[in-house]
């Protein structure tokens, strides 16, 4: 039986082992699993009956299976993906089981991208998001304002073209393209939003930069940057990758790392420098550490020299 420290870990192992049998035609006895998993009956019921409800599942000879039509269909990704989904329903009421069967139905894997398993509050955004999904299932061009987090007026963006909704770290991303070049705007941040008659041919190697970014900036040119990280936060990036194109390059002496990624802006990074100071340093690009050592400053209402 799983004993990891984080209870959530609990739920996503037991959830996604649950989701991986029933995805391969096992037959759940709900019995079996609360030997099994170390929980009571209620919590497998639980499980069953409500967590997994988008799946339908049959229940006969007091035993679970999944429909037929959807046997076999998930990969090992998307059983991962739903059963962290399932598990967060109680945490996130917005994620109802109407939308994760959405998400279940393969005509929409094409409009819509998690990564990770946090979700902001869009209930005021609903109808937009809900807009933006059916525009990128139905390639249909969109217009709408949007407001940057450092302007108090909404500019209005033209002839847009969704390609898909990305979810990164929470945050509910629209992928699109804007004169051909790839943009990412935040869900939150749509106002105004008109859908048009106009339609287009979605550009293959578009959606395969998508696919293949860690992250929301969709831009093509990226700068190499190279951290020193301290021994305190070196096991943190040893144990997962926190930035974007993340490599350890070196294993230094007194347990630190010099590690490297890829970024394609500056904000992409600094934040998470900012996460672990004292015990990170940018080694380059040359002014990144002078310009976060500016910010604080700025924060800390000191001076800086003319």
């Amino acid at each position: 039986m799983p004993t990891p420290s984080d209870p959530r870990d609990t739920i996503a192992y037991r959830l996604t082992e649950i989701l991986r049998r029933l995805n391969e035609g096992e037959a759940l006895d709900p019995h079996a699993l609360v030997e099994e998993f170390g929980v009571n009956l209620r919590t497998i019921q639980r499980d069953l009956n409500q967590r997994f409800a988008f799946l339908d599942l049959v229940k006969k000879d007091g035993r679970y299976t999944i429909d037929r039509s959807r046997l076999g269909t998930l990969t090992l990704h998307d059983v991962q993906r739903f059963a962290s989904l399932a598990g967060l329903q109680g945490l996130h009421p917005r994620l109802s089981t109407g939308f994760l069967r959405d998400i279940l139905d393969t005509r929409l894997q094409s409009a819509l991208l998690i990564r990770g398993h946090n979700y902001e509050d869009l209930h005021n955004k609903e109808s937009e998001f809900n807009q933006l999904k059916q525009a990128a299932q139905q390639h249909r061009v969109v217009s709408f304002e949007y407001r940057k987090p450092d302007s108090t007026a909404a500019k209005l963006v033209d002839d847009i073209r969704p390609y898909k909704l990305v979810n990164q770290d929470g945050i509910w991303y629209l992928a699109a393209t804007d004169a051909g070049k790839p943009k990412s705007y935040a869900v939150s941040r749509i106002e105004r939003l008109l859908v048009l008659a106009d339609t287009f041919t979605p550009d293959p190697a578009v959606l395969q930069q998508i696919a293949n970014e860690d992250s929301v900036w969709l831009k093509t040119q990226k700068t190499e940057v190279v951290l020193k990280v301290a021994r305190p936060a070196a096991s943190y990036f040893q144990q997962r990758k926190l930035i974007s194109g993340q490599n350890i390059e070196k294993k230094l002496e007194d347990g630190g790392l010099i590690v490297s990624g890829i970024i394609a802006h500056p904000n992409q990074i600094l934040p998470i420098v900012r996460q672990w100071i004292p015990h990170i340093r940018v080694i380059s690009p040359e002014g990144l550490q002078d310009e976060l050592e500016n910010q604080l400053k700025d924060y800390l209402g000191i001076a800086l020299p003319n």
